[in-house]
């Protein structure tokens, strides 16, 4: 095995070590809420020692939220590999889909109760936010690679990052609403319908 080839392989090893981890945290926090859950659990639920979840997450909200980065960040990797002549939003749409669209349309009330419940602890939409701007960042680097501008300069890949944080915050705040309408939509028909109503320019939906 060549160097390159060994050090994908650690990455990829630590990369499923943070999932592992970031999951098994937000399994034990609905079932225990947030609180009730000690770092000791959750590496013996993941199957690693206490000492290597503290070199990957600093907190327990922080590896939480780890999941959601990492989606984020997924949609940034795969809109670079989208091909160069599809249009930047049809791109963009595509790319998101492939890391949220794949929920059931259905939610089980229980853990969408407990979710709720443990994503309205302080130091966990703290901890959001904080990753929500570092999925942003990801999003608009990708972006500004494609449309091939400086985003020192030129806000547009910024704005664009921006606006598909917004599409995902209000697509899942949709998706996991405690009365959801009758059939619920999927997250991925909800973030869909986000995406493109941002790129058609937000049309007063009076006039459609």
């Amino acid at each position: 095995m060549d160097v390159s080839s060994a050090r994908g392989l650690r990455e990829r090893k630590k990369q499923a070590t943070r999932q592992a981890l970031s999951w098994a945290a937000l399994r034990l926090a609905v079932q225990r809420g947030l609180d009730n859950v000690l770092v000791e659990d959750i590496a013996a639920a993941a199957g690693v020692s206490p000492r290597t979840f503290n070199n990957y997450f600093s907190s327990k909200a922080e590896a939480i939220a780890f999941r959601h980065l990492d989606r984020v960040e997924g949609i940034a990797a795969a809109l670079r590999e989208q091909p160069a002549q599809t249009p930047l939003w049809t791109a963009l749409t595509d790319a998101a889909l492939s890391r949220f669209g794949d929920a059931d349309s259905v939610p089980d009330s229980a853990w969408m109760a407990g979710v709720r419940l443990v994503t309205s602890e302080p130091s966990l939409v703290a901890e959001f936010l904080k990753a929500n701007a570092r999925g942003e960042q990801a999003v608009a680097m990708a972006v500004a690679a494609r449309v091939g501008v400086d985003p020192r300069v030129d806000p547009y890949p910024h704005l664009v990052g921006g606006a598909l944080g917004v599409c995902l915050r209000v697509a899942m705040a949709q998706w996991m609403q405690p009365d959801p309408p009758d059939p619920p939509a999927s997250l991925g028909a909800l973030l869909r319908s986000a995406i493109e109503q941002v790129a058609a320019g937000l049309p007063d939906p009076t006039a459609r």
